[in-house]
Protein backbone atom coordinates (compact mmCIF):
# COMPACT_ATOMS: atom_id res chain seq x y z
CA UNK A 1 0.00 0.00 0.00
CA UNK A 2 1.07 3.77 -1.11
CA UNK A 3 0.04 6.68 0.55
CA UNK A 4 1.00 9.79 -1.66
CA UNK A 5 0.02 13.62 0.02
CA UNK A 6 -1.30 16.16 -2.83
CA UNK A 7 -1.10 19.74 -1.62
CA UNK A 8 -3.11 23.12 -3.32
CA UNK A 9 -1.75 23.18 -6.90
CA UNK A 10 -1.80 27.05 -5.65
CA UNK A 11 -1.96 28.52 -2.15
CA UNK A 12 -5.12 30.16 -2.07
CA UNK A 13 -5.94 29.05 1.54
CA UNK A 14 -4.20 31.76 3.80
CA UNK A 15 -4.79 30.76 6.81
CA UNK A 16 -8.72 32.36 6.63
CA UNK A 17 -10.90 31.27 9.32
CA UNK A 18 -14.47 30.23 8.71
CA UNK A 19 -17.05 29.64 11.58
CA UNK A 20 -19.21 26.94 11.53
CA UNK A 21 -22.95 27.19 12.37
CA UNK A 22 -24.87 24.94 14.86
CA UNK A 23 -26.39 23.29 11.53
CA UNK A 24 -22.75 22.61 10.55
CA UNK A 25 -21.87 21.05 13.76
CA UNK A 26 -22.14 16.86 12.94
CA UNK A 27 -19.41 16.68 14.78
CA UNK A 28 -19.44 12.30 14.92
CA UNK A 29 -20.68 11.92 11.11
CA UNK A 30 -18.67 11.76 7.80
CA UNK A 31 -19.86 10.28 4.41
CA UNK A 32 -18.38 7.60 2.67
CA UNK A 33 -18.57 7.27 -1.17
CA UNK A 34 -17.41 4.28 -3.40
CA UNK A 35 -16.81 4.49 -7.19
CA UNK A 36 -16.05 1.92 -9.57
CA UNK A 37 -14.61 2.40 -12.87
CA UNK A 38 -13.93 -0.27 -15.72
CA UNK A 39 -10.26 0.39 -16.37
CA UNK A 40 -7.91 2.71 -15.09
CA UNK A 41 -7.28 5.57 -13.77
CA UNK A 42 -4.37 7.30 -14.88
CA UNK A 43 -2.67 8.10 -11.01
CA UNK A 44 -0.73 11.32 -12.29
CA UNK A 45 -3.60 12.99 -13.95
CA UNK A 46 -5.94 11.75 -10.96
CA UNK A 47 -3.31 13.93 -8.20
CA UNK A 48 -3.14 16.74 -10.91
CA UNK A 49 -6.77 17.10 -11.03
CA UNK A 50 -7.08 16.92 -7.06
CA UNK A 51 -4.40 19.47 -6.65
CA UNK A 52 -6.23 22.17 -8.88
CA UNK A 53 -9.55 21.26 -7.25
CA UNK A 54 -8.25 22.14 -3.46
CA UNK A 55 -6.91 25.65 -4.87
CA UNK A 56 -10.52 26.39 -5.66
CA UNK A 57 -11.64 24.26 -2.54
CA UNK A 58 -9.09 25.72 0.02
CA UNK A 59 -11.74 24.55 2.69
CA UNK A 60 -10.92 20.89 2.28
CA UNK A 61 -7.31 21.50 2.96
CA UNK A 62 -7.89 22.88 5.50
CA UNK A 63 -8.27 21.98 9.71
CA UNK A 64 -10.89 21.88 12.25
CA UNK A 65 -10.33 24.01 15.62
CA UNK A 66 -12.04 24.23 18.52
CA UNK A 67 -12.21 27.77 19.85
CA UNK A 68 -11.85 28.41 24.07
CA UNK A 69 -15.46 30.29 23.69
CA UNK A 70 -16.67 26.51 22.18
CA UNK A 71 -16.54 27.46 18.89
CA UNK A 72 -15.40 25.54 15.56
CA UNK A 73 -13.53 27.01 13.11
CA UNK A 74 -12.26 25.68 9.92
CA UNK A 75 -8.98 27.09 9.36
CA UNK A 76 -7.95 27.19 5.35
CA UNK A 77 -4.35 25.87 6.01
CA UNK A 78 -3.53 24.65 2.49
CA UNK A 79 -2.71 20.94 4.07
CA UNK A 80 -2.17 18.08 2.17
CA UNK A 81 -4.66 15.30 1.51
CA UNK A 82 -3.76 11.99 1.72
CA UNK A 83 -4.22 9.42 -1.18
CA UNK A 84 -3.83 5.89 -0.80
CA UNK A 85 -3.03 3.50 -3.71
CA UNK A 86 -3.83 -0.44 -2.98
CA UNK A 87 -3.97 -3.37 -4.66
CA UNK A 88 -6.71 -6.28 -4.23
CA UNK A 89 -5.75 -9.51 -5.78
CA UNK A 90 -8.95 -11.70 -4.01
CA UNK A 91 -11.35 -10.12 -5.44
CA UNK A 92 -12.17 -11.53 -9.03
CA UNK A 93 -14.40 -8.81 -10.21
CA UNK A 94 -16.92 -5.55 -8.61
CA UNK A 95 -20.35 -8.25 -8.22
CA UNK A 96 -22.60 -6.95 -10.56
CA UNK A 97 -25.68 -6.93 -8.59
CA UNK A 98 -24.33 -5.01 -5.56
CA UNK A 99 -26.45 -2.79 -4.12
CA UNK A 100 -25.82 0.93 -3.82
CA UNK A 101 -26.62 0.97 -0.11
CA UNK A 102 -24.54 -1.52 1.70
CA UNK A 103 -25.92 -2.99 4.95
CA UNK A 104 -23.34 -1.55 8.21
CA UNK A 105 -22.87 -4.48 9.90
CA UNK A 106 -21.45 -6.09 7.28
CA UNK A 107 -20.22 -3.44 5.30
CA UNK A 108 -18.56 -4.65 2.15
CA UNK A 109 -17.30 -1.22 0.99
CA UNK A 110 -15.13 -0.41 3.69
CA UNK A 111 -11.72 -2.17 2.62
CA UNK A 112 -12.20 0.26 -0.07
CA UNK A 113 -12.01 3.60 2.14
CA UNK A 114 -9.76 5.16 4.03
CA UNK A 115 -11.90 6.56 6.49
CA UNK A 116 -11.66 10.45 7.83
CA UNK A 117 -11.34 9.94 11.85
CA UNK A 118 -13.81 12.07 12.88
CA UNK A 119 -12.89 11.29 16.71
CA UNK A 120 -9.48 12.67 16.22
CA UNK A 121 -10.90 16.09 14.13
CA UNK A 122 -12.40 17.17 17.97
CA UNK A 123 -9.13 15.98 20.03
CA UNK A 124 -7.57 18.98 19.04
CA UNK A 125 -5.41 17.42 16.14
CA UNK A 126 -4.21 19.87 13.37
CA UNK A 127 -3.08 17.04 11.32
CA UNK A 128 -6.36 14.83 10.41
CA UNK A 129 -7.65 16.01 7.34
CA UNK A 130 -10.99 16.71 6.41
CA UNK A 131 -11.14 14.11 3.27
CA UNK A 132 -9.49 11.23 2.34
CA UNK A 133 -9.37 9.67 -0.86
CA UNK A 134 -8.35 5.55 -1.95
CA UNK A 135 -7.41 4.01 -5.16
CA UNK A 136 -7.63 0.15 -5.88
CA UNK A 137 -6.68 -1.92 -8.27
CA UNK A 138 -8.51 -5.31 -9.07
CA UNK A 139 -5.68 -6.94 -10.35
CA UNK A 140 -7.54 -9.70 -11.81
CA UNK A 141 -10.68 -7.91 -14.19
CA UNK A 142 -8.58 -4.59 -13.89
CA UNK A 143 -11.27 -2.41 -12.56
CA UNK A 144 -10.51 0.82 -10.39
CA UNK A 145 -11.95 1.49 -7.21
CA UNK A 146 -12.44 5.15 -6.08
CA UNK A 147 -13.52 5.21 -2.32
CA UNK A 148 -13.84 8.78 -0.66
CA UNK A 149 -14.64 10.14 2.98
CA UNK A 150 -16.05 13.36 3.76
CA UNK A 151 -16.11 15.17 7.25
CA UNK A 152 -20.10 15.90 7.74
CA UNK A 153 -18.88 18.95 8.64
CA UNK A 154 -17.36 20.60 5.62
CA UNK A 155 -20.73 19.86 4.36
CA UNK A 156 -23.53 17.83 2.99
CA UNK A 157 -24.05 15.44 -0.03
CA UNK A 158 -24.46 18.16 -2.74
CA UNK A 159 -21.15 19.41 -1.29
CA UNK A 160 -19.22 16.76 -1.17
CA UNK A 161 -21.09 15.99 -4.99
CA UNK A 162 -19.90 19.11 -6.46
CA UNK A 163 -16.43 19.13 -4.86
CA UNK A 164 -15.85 15.34 -6.05
CA UNK A 165 -17.41 16.15 -9.84
CA UNK A 166 -14.33 19.29 -9.41
CA UNK A 167 -12.11 16.57 -9.67
CA UNK A 168 -13.78 14.70 -11.96
CA UNK A 169 -13.65 17.59 -14.82
CA UNK A 170 -9.96 18.73 -14.21
CA UNK A 171 -9.26 15.16 -14.60
CA UNK A 172 -10.87 15.05 -18.21
CA UNK A 173 -9.21 18.59 -19.05
CA UNK A 174 -12.57 20.32 -18.57
CA UNK A 175 -13.52 23.11 -16.82
CA UNK A 176 -15.31 23.38 -13.84
CA UNK A 177 -19.72 23.91 -14.38
CA UNK A 178 -21.52 26.25 -12.13
CA UNK A 179 -21.01 28.86 -9.70
CA UNK A 180 -17.85 29.09 -7.81
CA UNK A 181 -17.89 27.11 -3.91
CA UNK A 182 -19.07 29.51 -1.46
CA UNK A 183 -17.67 28.98 2.13
CA UNK A 184 -18.56 31.25 4.60
CA UNK A 185 -21.52 30.95 6.69
CA UNK A 186 -24.33 32.22 8.26
CA UNK A 187 -24.45 32.44 12.17
CA UNK A 188 -27.82 32.27 13.62
CA UNK A 189 -28.61 34.18 17.06
CA UNK A 190 -30.60 32.65 19.78
CA UNK A 191 -32.97 35.25 19.44
CA UNK A 192 -34.39 34.18 16.11
CA UNK A 193 -35.41 30.73 17.51
CA UNK A 194 -38.60 29.42 17.64
CA UNK A 195 -39.30 27.08 20.28
CA UNK A 196 -42.69 26.13 18.82
CA UNK A 197 -40.83 24.37 16.07
CA UNK A 198 -39.35 21.52 18.59
CA UNK A 199 -41.66 19.78 18.65
CA UNK A 200 -41.34 18.99 14.32
CA UNK A 201 -36.99 18.05 15.42
CA UNK A 202 -37.40 15.21 17.44
CA UNK A 203 -34.24 13.59 15.93
CA UNK A 204 -32.43 16.62 17.34
CA UNK A 205 -34.50 17.33 20.19
CA UNK A 206 -34.15 13.81 21.35
CA UNK A 207 -30.51 13.33 21.04
CA UNK A 208 -28.91 11.02 23.10
CA UNK A 209 -25.70 9.92 24.90
CA UNK A 210 -23.32 8.39 22.43
CA UNK A 211 -22.63 5.17 23.42
CA UNK A 212 -26.58 5.06 23.84
CA UNK A 213 -26.89 6.12 20.12
CA UNK A 214 -24.60 3.26 19.37
CA UNK A 215 -26.32 0.92 21.25
CA UNK A 216 -29.83 1.97 19.08
CA UNK A 217 -27.77 1.33 15.97
CA UNK A 218 -26.59 -1.71 16.63
CA UNK A 219 -29.80 -3.08 17.77
CA UNK A 220 -31.42 -2.84 14.72
CA UNK A 221 -29.39 -5.81 13.50
CA UNK A 222 -31.85 -8.05 15.79
CA UNK A 223 -35.39 -6.44 14.82
CA UNK A 224 -34.96 -5.52 11.33
CA UNK A 225 -33.37 -6.62 7.70
CA UNK A 226 -32.41 -4.15 4.85
CA UNK A 227 -34.81 -4.18 1.99
CA UNK A 228 -33.45 -2.35 -1.53
CA UNK A 229 -36.03 -1.39 -4.31
CA UNK A 230 -35.24 -1.03 -7.92
CA UNK A 231 -37.73 1.07 -10.26
CA UNK A 232 -37.59 1.61 -14.01
CA UNK A 233 -38.33 5.68 -15.07
CA UNK A 234 -41.48 4.31 -16.47
CA UNK A 235 -42.63 2.96 -13.38
CA UNK A 236 -41.85 5.89 -11.61
CA UNK A 237 -43.59 8.16 -14.27
CA UNK A 238 -46.76 5.68 -13.61
CA UNK A 239 -46.45 6.62 -10.09
CA UNK A 240 -46.17 10.36 -10.43
CA UNK A 241 -49.29 10.00 -12.43
CA UNK A 242 -51.44 8.33 -10.18
CA UNK A 243 -50.30 10.14 -7.62
CA UNK A 244 -51.16 14.11 -8.77
CA UNK A 245 -48.87 14.42 -12.22
CA UNK A 246 -47.29 17.93 -12.57
CA UNK A 247 -48.63 18.60 -9.02
CA UNK A 248 -45.95 16.41 -7.12
CA UNK A 249 -42.55 14.85 -8.19
CA UNK A 250 -41.15 11.55 -8.53
CA UNK A 251 -39.97 11.59 -5.17
CA UNK A 252 -43.24 12.60 -3.50
CA UNK A 253 -44.77 9.72 -6.00
CA UNK A 254 -42.43 7.28 -4.73
CA UNK A 255 -42.03 7.95 -0.93
CA UNK A 256 -46.28 7.73 -1.57
CA UNK A 257 -46.08 4.71 -2.80
CA UNK A 258 -43.60 2.97 -0.11
CA UNK A 259 -46.11 4.47 2.89
CA UNK A 260 -48.85 3.79 0.76
CA UNK A 261 -47.32 -0.34 0.86
CA UNK A 262 -46.63 -0.24 4.63
CA UNK A 263 -49.81 1.27 5.45
CA UNK A 264 -51.89 -0.82 3.34
CA UNK A 265 -50.53 -4.27 3.53
CA UNK A 266 -48.26 -4.38 6.68
CA UNK A 267 -49.76 -2.45 9.28
CA UNK A 268 -53.50 -2.86 8.31
CA UNK A 269 -55.70 -1.85 11.07
CA UNK A 270 -52.44 -1.37 13.17
CA UNK A 271 -52.97 2.43 14.09
CA UNK A 272 -50.06 1.99 16.04
CA UNK A 273 -47.84 1.37 13.58
CA UNK A 274 -49.66 3.11 10.58
CA UNK A 275 -47.13 5.76 9.01
CA UNK A 276 -49.34 9.32 9.17
CA UNK A 277 -46.43 11.91 8.71
CA UNK A 278 -43.01 12.03 6.52
CA UNK A 279 -39.94 13.25 7.91
CA UNK A 280 -38.18 14.72 4.46
CA UNK A 281 -34.45 16.18 4.40
CA UNK A 282 -34.75 19.30 1.72
CA UNK A 283 -31.92 21.08 0.47
CA UNK A 284 -32.68 24.99 1.13
CA UNK A 285 -29.95 26.48 -1.15
CA UNK A 286 -31.55 29.15 -3.34
CA UNK A 287 -33.89 30.16 -1.24
CA UNK A 288 -32.53 33.46 -0.12
CA UNK A 289 -28.71 34.20 -0.52
CA UNK A 290 -28.77 35.16 2.68
CA UNK A 291 -29.12 31.93 4.06
CA UNK A 292 -27.79 29.70 1.69
CA UNK A 293 -26.88 30.65 -2.18
CA UNK A 294 -26.33 28.37 -4.81
CA UNK A 295 -23.18 26.93 -4.74
CA UNK A 296 -23.02 27.09 -0.49
CA UNK A 297 -20.69 24.51 0.68
CA UNK A 298 -22.11 23.85 4.18
CA UNK A 299 -25.02 21.58 5.53
CA UNK A 300 -27.90 23.50 3.45
CA UNK A 301 -30.40 20.53 4.81
CA UNK A 302 -33.39 21.03 6.94
CA UNK A 303 -35.68 17.69 8.32
CA UNK A 304 -39.03 19.11 7.70
CA UNK A 305 -41.87 16.94 8.83
CA UNK A 306 -45.10 16.94 7.37
CA UNK A 307 -48.47 17.61 8.69
CA UNK A 308 -50.70 14.38 8.88
CA UNK A 309 -51.77 12.86 5.76
CA UNK A 310 -55.10 13.51 4.99
CA UNK A 311 -55.77 9.97 4.43
CA UNK A 312 -52.93 7.46 4.98
CA UNK A 313 -54.52 4.99 2.86
CA UNK A 314 -54.80 7.56 -0.74
CA UNK A 315 -51.58 7.68 -3.11
CA UNK A 316 -52.43 11.67 -4.18
CA UNK A 317 -53.03 12.32 -0.32
CA UNK A 318 -50.09 10.88 1.41
CA UNK A 319 -47.90 12.34 -2.16
CA UNK A 320 -49.73 16.10 -1.93
CA UNK A 321 -48.73 16.38 1.72
CA UNK A 322 -44.76 15.69 1.48
CA UNK A 323 -45.03 18.33 -1.13
CA UNK A 324 -46.82 20.80 0.84
CA UNK A 325 -44.17 20.36 3.75
CA UNK A 326 -41.42 20.71 1.37
CA UNK A 327 -42.66 24.34 -0.14
CA UNK A 328 -43.57 25.43 3.49
CA UNK A 329 -40.01 25.29 4.98
CA UNK A 330 -38.47 26.63 1.48
CA UNK A 331 -39.78 29.59 2.41
CA UNK A 332 -37.55 31.97 3.81
CA UNK A 333 -40.41 33.51 6.55
CA UNK A 334 -40.62 29.74 7.88
CA UNK A 335 -36.97 28.47 7.13
CA UNK A 336 -35.12 31.20 8.92
CA UNK A 337 -36.31 30.59 12.61
CA UNK A 338 -36.59 26.65 12.25
CA UNK A 339 -32.73 27.19 10.89
CA UNK A 340 -32.13 28.90 14.28
CA UNK A 341 -34.03 26.67 16.51
CA UNK A 342 -31.98 23.49 14.98
CA UNK A 343 -28.46 26.02 15.34
CA UNK A 344 -29.46 25.73 19.17
CA UNK A 345 -30.31 22.20 19.60
CA UNK A 346 -26.98 21.22 17.50
CA UNK A 347 -24.69 23.66 19.68
CA UNK A 348 -26.23 21.75 22.44
CA UNK A 349 -25.65 18.21 21.03
CA UNK A 350 -21.98 19.43 20.30
CA UNK A 351 -21.43 20.80 23.81
CA UNK A 352 -22.76 17.92 25.49
CA UNK A 353 -21.44 14.74 23.55
CA UNK A 354 -24.80 13.50 22.16
CA UNK A 355 -25.72 12.09 18.79
CA UNK A 356 -28.57 12.56 16.93
CA UNK A 357 -31.56 10.10 17.67
CA UNK A 358 -32.11 8.37 13.86
CA UNK A 359 -34.40 5.90 15.48
CA UNK A 360 -37.87 5.40 14.04
CA UNK A 361 -40.60 8.00 16.12
CA UNK A 362 -44.53 6.46 16.66
CA UNK A 363 -46.06 6.59 12.73
CA UNK A 364 -43.26 8.37 11.08
CA UNK A 365 -40.70 7.65 8.35
CA UNK A 366 -37.64 9.29 6.99
CA UNK A 367 -36.75 10.23 3.46
CA UNK A 368 -33.37 11.05 2.78
CA UNK A 369 -32.94 11.13 -1.31
CA UNK A 370 -30.35 11.68 -3.87
CA UNK A 371 -32.68 11.64 -6.83
CA UNK A 372 -31.47 15.01 -7.56
CA UNK A 373 -27.88 13.72 -7.73
CA UNK A 374 -26.70 11.68 -10.67
CA UNK A 375 -23.48 10.47 -8.59
CA UNK A 376 -22.75 7.92 -11.71
CA UNK A 377 -22.97 10.43 -14.40
CA UNK A 378 -20.89 13.84 -12.08
CA UNK A 379 -18.12 11.56 -10.91
CA UNK A 380 -17.48 9.33 -14.15
CA UNK A 381 -13.68 10.82 -15.14
CA UNK A 382 -14.60 10.20 -18.74
CA UNK A 383 -16.42 6.57 -18.85
CA UNK A 384 -19.71 7.86 -19.08
CA UNK A 385 -22.75 5.17 -18.32
CA UNK A 386 -20.11 2.59 -17.10
CA UNK A 387 -18.80 4.30 -13.15
CA UNK A 388 -20.83 3.12 -10.74
CA UNK A 389 -21.37 4.73 -7.12
CA UNK A 390 -22.23 2.81 -3.79
CA UNK A 391 -22.72 4.08 0.10
CA UNK A 392 -23.48 2.55 3.10
CA UNK A 393 -26.07 2.65 6.06
CA UNK A 394 -30.03 3.13 6.00
CA UNK A 395 -32.16 3.16 9.50
CA UNK A 396 -35.70 1.74 10.23
CA UNK A 397 -38.18 3.23 7.51
CA UNK A 398 -35.40 5.59 6.31
CA UNK A 399 -35.50 5.44 2.76
CA UNK A 400 -32.40 6.20 0.73
CA UNK A 401 -32.82 6.93 -2.92
CA UNK A 402 -30.51 7.08 -5.32
CA UNK A 403 -30.71 7.00 -8.82
CA UNK A 404 -29.66 3.32 -10.69
CA UNK A 405 -26.50 2.29 -11.96
CA UNK A 406 -25.16 1.19 -15.42
CA UNK A 407 -25.56 -2.48 -15.84
CA UNK A 408 -22.99 -4.66 -17.27
CA UNK A 409 -24.58 -7.77 -18.65
CA UNK A 410 -21.28 -9.79 -18.65
CA UNK A 411 -20.39 -8.78 -22.23
CA UNK A 412 -21.74 -5.29 -22.58
CA UNK A 413 -22.64 -2.50 -20.74
CA UNK A 414 -25.93 -1.60 -21.03
CA UNK A 415 -28.17 1.40 -22.40
CA UNK A 416 -28.27 3.04 -18.65
CA UNK A 417 -32.02 4.19 -17.04
CA UNK A 418 -31.19 7.71 -16.28
CA UNK A 419 -34.66 7.96 -14.97
CA UNK A 420 -35.17 4.62 -12.62
CA UNK A 421 -34.62 4.70 -8.83
CA UNK A 422 -33.06 2.25 -6.44
CA UNK A 423 -34.30 3.13 -2.63
CA UNK A 424 -32.96 1.09 0.42
CA UNK A 425 -34.50 1.18 4.09
CA UNK A 426 -34.66 -1.23 7.29
CA UNK A 427 -37.95 -2.82 7.89
CA UNK A 428 -38.89 -5.20 10.87
CA UNK A 429 -38.11 -8.83 10.25
CA UNK A 430 -42.04 -10.16 10.32
CA UNK A 431 -42.94 -8.03 7.32
CA UNK A 432 -40.64 -7.94 4.97
CA UNK A 433 -41.75 -10.59 3.11
CA UNK A 434 -45.12 -9.06 3.26
CA UNK A 435 -43.88 -5.63 1.46
CA UNK A 436 -41.94 -7.67 -0.59
CA UNK A 437 -45.28 -9.38 -2.45
CA UNK A 438 -47.17 -6.29 -2.04
CA UNK A 439 -44.25 -4.82 -4.16
CA UNK A 440 -43.46 -7.70 -6.83
CA UNK A 441 -47.29 -7.93 -7.40
CA UNK A 442 -47.91 -3.84 -7.89
CA UNK A 443 -45.11 -3.99 -10.30
CA UNK A 444 -46.38 -6.85 -12.18
CA UNK A 445 -49.91 -5.28 -12.72
CA UNK A 446 -48.11 -2.14 -13.60
CA UNK A 447 -49.56 -0.04 -10.41
CA UNK A 448 -53.18 -1.29 -11.40
CA UNK A 449 -54.56 -1.69 -8.26
CA UNK A 450 -52.55 1.18 -6.50
CA UNK A 451 -55.14 3.91 -5.75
Amino acid sequence: MTCWFVFPSSLTGNSRRVELAGIDLWLFSRTDQVFVYPSQLDIDRFKNALSRTLSVWPLIAGHLLLLDDGHYVIEMSDNPIPVTYAECSELAAWPFDFNIVSELHKNLLASFIDEVQVIKLFSSSLHEPLVRLKLTRLVQSGEWILGASWAHILGDAASFLNFLNSISRFYQNLESIGTLPVFERRLWREDEADKSLLPIMKHLSHAGPLQEMLQLFCSWQETHDQLTLRFSGDQLAKLRELAGGNNVTIQDSLSAYLILTLNTHCYVNDHQHRIQRANTVVNFRGVSDSIAPIGHVSNAIVMMLSDDFYDPLSLSSIAKTIRHSIIRVRDSKFLEPWLATADGLMRKIARENLLANWGQFPNEIIINSNFRYDWVSLVDFGYTDKCRSYTTWTGPLYFRVFRLNPVYDGTQWLPRDQDGAEVAFLIEKDIKQIFIRAYQKDIEENFANVK
